[in-house]
């Protein structure tokens, strides 16, 4: 090869240098990692808020739950609350939204049920008002008390009736 002594071995290119601690907390891993066990944590708590229900079925009532309840708030509601959720939950949250389309027209509280009841109509709750209670109670749990204050405060009072105080 021209360039190379008589000999002399072809090297590959590799970047063989022993990563710092700071390039290691740099790597975007560890966040990952924290917003999945930090969802696992929420599901694993909605689970338990239900009675223990499988959380296959907490991941779809969450899902379910904060879509409706996003489609409910207003643009900036919104926006505000899915800033204090986790990025995996998060991403469930503003999944399909159209910002132009909130909130909905019929944001009462039979409305909110009736999204929540078909989303399972194959293996309903119960009682889908205690269903969107226990997400609400979650949410209350984890989110910051003047969000909380904020969110319940722009639902139309039947529905806020479900939020916890």
């Amino acid at each position: 090869m021209a360039g190379l002594p008589d000999g002399a071995p072809m090297e590959t290119r590799r970047d063989c240098r022993v990563p710092k601690e700071d390039d290691v907390n740099a790597s975007p891993l560890p966040a990952i990692n924290h917003t999945v066990q930090l969802t696992h944590e929420w599901l694993a708590d909605l689970s338990g808020r239900l009675g223990d229900i499988e959380q296959k079925r907490s991941y779809r009532l969450l899902r379910v739950a904060l879509q409706a309840l996003r489609d409910w708030l207003g643009v900036n509601e919104a926006a505000h609350l899915g800033a204090q959720l986790p990025t995996l939950v998060r991403g469930l949250y503003y999944e399909g939204w159209q910002p132009a389309k909130t909130p909905v027209r019929d944001h009462g509280k039979a409305a909110f049920i009736a999204r929540i009841e078909k989303a399972f109509e194959t293996d309903p709750f119960d009682d889908p008002e205690e269903a969107v209670y226990a997400v609400f109670a979650l949410l209350n749990s984890r989110i910051s008390e003047g969000e909380a204050e904020d969110v319940r405060g722009c639902l139309p009072k039947a529905l806020r009736d479900l939020w916890p105080d």
